[in-house]
């Protein structure tokens, strides 16, 4: 079962401030999200926010919320590993 993405106003800041050769790996990562956002090895979730999980690529983190009932992933954020947490 394929999830829609839905990505907040400063996700989309995010992934256009980026640049190509890794927005293409955080979008190519998207779409691997869509097909099982739940997957253990592409996500993992947050400790401090069980509802919200994280998606490493590189050295950036995918922040983002599964909502079941509506089929739906909300990517919160993109961003680096040491700013991602922050973001929340």
């Amino acid at each position: 079962m394929s999830y829609v993405l839905r990505l907040t106003k400063r996700a989309v800041k995010d992934l256009e401030r980026l640049d190509l050769t890794t927005a293409r790996r955080i979008r190519r990562r998207l779409q691997e999200l869509a097909s099982d956002p739940l997957d253990h090895f592409l996500s993992y979730s947050l400790e401090m926010e069980r509802d919200k999980r994280s998606s490493r690529v590189g050295d950036w983190r995918i922040l983002y919320q599964v909502k079941e009932s509506e089929n739906l992933i909300e990517v919160l954020a993109i961003a680096p590993r040491g700013r991602a947490y922050r973001k929340l």
